[in-house]
C-alpha cells in the first residue's frame, strides 16, 4: 500500500515518474492520495484490465438514537471523502441504501468539518441522525480528539454539536441550523386521504396538518391515537400532489403518550426512497419547534422525549428540547446515543 505523509511527499514521488520510475506511482500522485497509518483515507487500486484506476474509500456504520445495536437508525459516514464527485458520493448512498449517508470533507469557512448528506435519490441540506452519527464515528475513530464542541458545515447552514459521555457513552446533541419556519396547513379530510385514514383521526386542536421545517420541511400532523398512528400508510399517489402544490412530501406524524414517552412519532419519505425512517432528527426538530412557537409560554426551555422506529422494529429515542425568549423559538436542540456496527473499505 502506498503511503503518504503529505503534499511534499507527493511532490517528491512524481519527480521519480518523470525519470521513469513509476506508473502507478503517477496515478497515485494525479489522484492526490493521502495516507496515514490510522486507514481513514483512500487508497489506490491496481488498474483493471481496460486500464483504469479506482480508488477504495474506508466506510463506517452505526446505529444513530439507541443504545442498542440494529436499534435506532443506520448511518453509513466515509469520514475522507475527499476526492469523491457528487455523482459518486450519489452512488455510495444508493448502494448502502439506507435513508442517509454522509461525506467529510475539509472545511471551507473555518469550522470543524464540511459534511455533505444523501438520501438513495438526493443531497438533502440538513438532517438529524446524518450529523449525530457522523460526529459519533468521528469521535469513536480518533479524529476529534477531546474536543466537546464542534461546528459542521452544510448547505442548510452551520450545525453545532455537543459531545458528553452520559452513563459511559457517548451523547451527542445538535443545535439545528435555521429558526423554525412555518409553513402552509392542508385540511384534515386531504391529510385522511393521503394516509389512508379517516378525517376524525387526525387532531386539530393545536394545529393543522402544518408544514415546519429548521432546515428541512416536512408536513406535520397530529393523530388521534397510538391505534391510528400504527395503521397510517401513505398513498405514494396522493404524496405526489402535495409536490405539484409545493408542499413537503416528507410526512411526519406524532401522537402526545402518556407513557415512557412525551410523543410518540413516525415518519414516511418514500419520494426520497425512504418509506419510513426509523428516527428522524430533522423531523423532529420541526415538530417541537412548531409546538413551542404554538405554546403560549413567551419565554423558557422545554423538553420532549420521543419514540420511534416501534413499528419498524428500529427502537429510537431522541430527546429534544427547545429555547424561547420573548415569543420567539430561539433554538431547537435534538440529542442521543449511537452504536457502531460495521468498518470496511468501498470501491469507487
Amino acid at each position: 500500500m502506498l503511503r503518504f505523509s503529505g503534499p511534499k511527499d507527493r511532490q517528491g514521488l512524481c519527480s521519480h515518474f518523470a525519470v521513469g520510475k513509476s506508473v502507478r506511482l503517477f496515478f497515485a500522485c494525479r489522484a492526490g492520495l493521502v495516507a496515514t497509518n490510522r486507514k481513514r483515507y483512500g487508497r489506490l487500486k491496481p488498474p483493471s484490465e481496460s486500464g483504469s484506476y479506482s480508488m477504495k474509500y474506508r466506510f463506517y456504520t452505526c446505529d444513530v438514537f439507541t443504545d442498542q445495536r440494529f436499534g435506532g437508525n443506520p448511518l453509513a459516514v466515509l469520514p475522507e471523502a475527499d476526492g469523491l464527485t457528487s455523482e459518486q458520493m450519489q452512488q455510495i448512498a444508493r448502494e448502502f441504501n439506507y435513508s442517509e449517508s454522509t461525506f467529510v470533507l475539509p472545511a471551507e469557512t473555518g469550522h470543524t468539518n464540511r459534511v455533505r448528506i444523501f438520501t438513495p435519490t438526493t443531497e438533502v441540506p440538513f438532517a438529524g441522525h446524518p450529523n449525530i452519527g457522523t460526529a459519533f464515528i468521528l469521535s469513536t475513530i480518533g479524529v476529534l480528539g477531546d474536543a466537546s464542541t464542534i461546528t459542521f458545515e452544510e448547505k442548510g447552514g452551520l450545525v453545532p454539536l455537543t459531545l458528553e459521555q452520559r452513563d459511559g457513552r457517548l451523547w451527542i446533541e445538535l443545535k439545528a441550523p435555521q429558526k423554525v419556519n412555518v409553513g402552509a396547513t392542508i385540511s384534515p379530510e386531504r391529510m385522511a386521504e393521503i394516509l389512508s385514514l379517516s378525517p376524525e383521526e387526525i387532531v386539530t386542536g393545536q394545529h393543522l396538518p402544518q408544514a415546519s421545517s429548521v432546515g428541512l420541511p416536512f408536513l406535520i400532523t397530529e393523530l388521534r391515537d397510538l391505534d391510528a398512528l400504527q395503521r397510517a400508510r401513505v398513498r405514494i399517489d396522493k404524496l405526489e400532489e402535495l409536490v405539484e402544490s409545493q408542499l413537503p412530501a416528507d410526512v411526519h406524524l406524532y401522537i402526545h403518550s402518556n407513557d415512557d414517552y412525551d410523543i410518540r412519532a413516525r415518519m414516511f419519505a418514500p419520494l426520497d426512497g425512504v418509506p419510513e425512517d426509523p428516527a428522524t432528527g430533522s423531523a423532529n426538530c420541526a415538530l417541537v419547534g412548531l409546538l413551542s412557537s404554538l405554546d403560549s409560554a413567551s419565554d423558557g426551555e422545554q423538553s420532549w422525549r420521543i419514540a420511534q422506529g416501534i413499528e419498524m422494529g428500529r427502537p429510537s429515542l431522541l430527546e429534544a428540547r427547545t429555547q424561547k425568549r420573548n415569543g420567539e423559538v430561539t433554538g431547537v436542540f435534538i440529542g442521543g446515543s449511537c452504536v457502531m456496527v460495521s468498518e470496511g473499505w468501498i470501491e469507487v
